[in-house]
């Protein structure tokens, strides 16, 4: 047989590393929080002895007090979010020591006051003063404070708080949406102000929950009171033989005691609850915020002085704490008042004569600002500016929208203004664009449009409507039926997209108007360093900004992209040696766009489909040109006219059945007019000059007129 022999230094080190990796275990708070509350349920089946119940009640003592201290110091209420979860742990551990205590009450009351722990003997020793009726008052009052008046105010303040976040959600959501699309903030300040919405509306409900448990605390205190002293009583004199007198004495003192010990801390978690709920809208820690906010009438101190003074002077009234409160407010009313003159002078004095115009004219510059895009939704849209799913919202889909405008067209897109009116049918919107009503239609939240790829109507059972941006019959059904209609085939959509749709396509037949001459110059600035002497060269000697303006108009209203602007500027600078009007200039411009014209609309098979005009007509449009140089026009006979429009109709729409979305192509000199004429009854039909086709561009002749 070995025998063992350990060493004391082996030991000892064993005995540090086990420490060191229990110091390491509590350092990590999950793990903390969750040994913390096995304790607390543990001690609701575990008998706890009196030292360690003395120590656990001054945990309790010191967290309430820093709850308190906490909820003072902070600046906004969502500072302490964790308030609700503190609340239970805290009302969790009072109600477990209280268990804990009744139990030593219970079973040690008839050994003596020092039964349950010194700390509840000396509460109900010092609150008592030897009468267990003064402290059963003391207690009671405690209880009716905590629980009538703290408890009730502070759970309804949170309750209404409550009801009115959410309920005002939607406007404030709207609020952070509008500021973003108008360019008062970026994303990650909006992201941050939503974050910080759904945070406060989470912990004011999580507030109306939470005071349910201050509320439950206070009577299932007074409850273990009531248990206490009954059964105590019960106790002492039929098990241990005690008189009425001694028994009453001995387990009232200590029931006081622990009701004491315990109501206090619920007394103060409950006004830090109550301070935590009223905080909302004030801004900065509760002592800097009352300063300033009762120190902000002099007129109440001096008032208040006013009255402090004459109590002074009724019969029987101690003058000297009147006199004393009533002076010191009144030199206070008096400081204030001075400090306040002084700022008001000090502000009239940096203002000067000039500002008093410019404030009075303020109201009527603001009346007659105009929005260049606005969005008008009846109540029944608004959730689709704030839905919960981003992927629908439609002021995503905006932002989407002014991306790809920006990348397609190289148009920045104005912001968009987003307003609801409720003279508005509950599903209606408006599409204003400077402020003239531009579209119009109507579309259901939580539904969906769905229309048949070949134009029939469609045979789902719902609401048959005509969809607002092309006229094509469409059906607005349920979300259940979602599925079945994209099994058959038929075309989905949403609400959000249907509106953003119907946008897009406003925008894109107005990107002329919309189009601002603030906006050219900040397109003109942001061009390479390279790009500047060009600039200089042509403006203002040859060409005004308006100029430029002008033409990048013309290329627009043919929805001709302005993205590569050094080249449209470049063309600018080379036909400004022959003409200087705008229209001819566009001309000339669009023939050093041919490779982009080309590939705008080159088919997914790689060529270019056409439909060409043929020498009879080209002639006739020629021969109907009246005038010269910038003064040309275009005298048709009507009947010319009305067979032309005839012919172009038949051709395209042919075209369009067979599958193709051609262009038209004429000579260069006449494709002005031809498009002016065509736009009229075929607007996104586009025309190309034979200067405009690219000389590697695949072509495919699909008619011709």
């Amino acid at each position: 047989m070995t025998d063992t022999v350990s060493v004391p230094g082996e030991e000892a080190s064993s005995t540090l590393s086990r420490l060191a990796d229990l110091g390491t275990m509590l350092k990590r708070s999950d793990i903390a929080l969750a040994i913390g509350m096995m304790t607390i349920l543990v001690v609701l089946i575990v008998p706890l002895p009196p030292l360690l119940l003395d120590f656990s009640l001054a945990i309790s003592i010191i967290f309430s007090v820093l709850i308190l201290m906490t909820s003072l110091f902070i600046e906004a209420p969502l500072e302490f979010s964790a308030f609700p979860t503190v609340l239970l742990i805290a009302t969790m551990l009072r109600l477990a020591l209280n268990l804990a205590s009744t139990r030593l009450i219970l079973a040690h009351g008839h050994e003596g006051t020092a039964a349950a722990g010194h700390v509840i003997e000396a509460f109900g020793r010092f609150v008592m003063g030897g009468n267990f009726v003064i402290g059963i008052i003391v207690f009671t009052i405690l209880v009716i404070v905590n629980f009538v008046v703290i408890t009730k105010g502070s759970g309804r303040i949170a309750e209404v708080a409550a009801r009115f976040h959410l309920d005002g959600m939607p406007g404030k959501q709207m609020a952070i949406d509008a500021d973003l699309n108008a360019g008062l903030i970026d994303e990650k300040e909006a992201r941050r102000r939503r974050k910080n919405l759904e945070d406060e509306s989470g912990f004011f409900g999580a507030m109306d929950g939470a005071s349910k448990f201050v509320r439950g605390d206070a009577i299932a205190g007074l409850l273990v009171v009531l248990i206490n002293v009954i059964g105590g009583m019960v106790i002492g004199i039929i098990q241990q033989n005690m008189t009425f007198a001694d028994a009453a004495h001995a387990y009232t003192l200590l029931t006081v005691g622990d009701g004491l010990v315990t109501q206090v801390p619920a007394l103060i978690v409950s006004t830090a609850a109550g301070l935590l709920v009223s905080k909302a809208g004030v801004t900065g820690a509760a002592d800097k915020a009352l300063l300033s906010q009762l120190s902000g009438y002099p007129k109440a101190l001096g008032m208040s002085a006013a009255v402090m003074l004459v109590m002074a002077l009724l019969p029987g009234i101690p003058m000297i704490p009147f006199v004393t409160l009533g002076g010191g407010a009144a030199a206070f009313a008096y400081l204030i008042n001075r400090r306040n003159k002084e700022a008001v002078a000090a502000e009239t004095g940096k203002a000067d004569a000039a500002k008093a115009p410019a404030a009075a004219e303020e109201p009527m510059s603001a009346t007659l600002k105009m929005d260049d895009l606005k969005i008008e939704l009846g109540y029944a849209l608004l959730p689709l500016v704030n839905a919960g799913d981003g992927s629908d919202r439609l002021t995503e889909q905006i932002k989407a929208l002014r991306r790809s405008l920006a990348i397609e067209m190289g148009f920045v897109m104005p912001a968009v203004r987003i307003l609801d009116n409720v003279q508005l049918d509950a599903n209606s919107y408006v599409i204003k664009i400077k402020e003239v009503e531009s579209g119009f239609g109507k579309v259901w939240h939580g539904q969906y449009m769905v229309m048949d790829p070949a134009g029939k109507q469609v045979t789902l059972p719902g609401t048959h409507t005509t969809e607002p941006t092309f006229g094509l019959p469409a059906t607005w059904i349920e979300a259940a039926l979602k599925e079945e209609a994209s099994v058959k085939g038929y075309t989905v959509v949403d609400a959000a997209t249907v509106l953003a749709t119907h946008l897009t396509e406003l925008i894109k037949a107005n990107m002329s108007e919309l189009l601002s001459y603030g906006e050219v110059q900040k397109l003109i600035k942001e061009l390479p360093k390279e790009q500047a002497d060009l600039i200089k060269d042509m403006v203002p000697a040859h060409i005004t900004i308006s100029g430029i303006q002008r033409v990048l108009q013309l290329l627009l209203a043919e929805r001709v992209s302005i993205r590569d602007l050094s080249t449209i500027l470049e063309g600018i600078a080379d036909g400004l040696a022959a003409t200087r009007n705008p229209a001819l200039l566009a001309e000339h411009v669009r023939a050093r766009l041919a490779r982009h014209l080309c590939a705008q609309h080159t088919s997914p098979a790689g060529y270019l489909p056409i439909i060409a005009l043929t020498a009879k007509w080209e002639q006739t449009f020629a021969e109907s040109i009246v005038g010269q140089g910038d003064d040309r026009s275009l005298a048709m006979q009507p009947s010319k006219l009305t067979e032309f429009i005839n012919m172009v109709r038949e051709k395209f729409e042919q075209a369009a059945r067979d599958g193709e979305a051609p262009v038209l192509v004429t000579s260069p000199g006449i494709r002005a007019f031809v498009r002016g004429i065509v736009e009229r009854f075929r607007a996104q039909t586009s025309v190309l000059a034979q200067s405009e086709i690219h000389p590697r561009a695949r072509l495919k002749t699909v008619a011709s007129i």
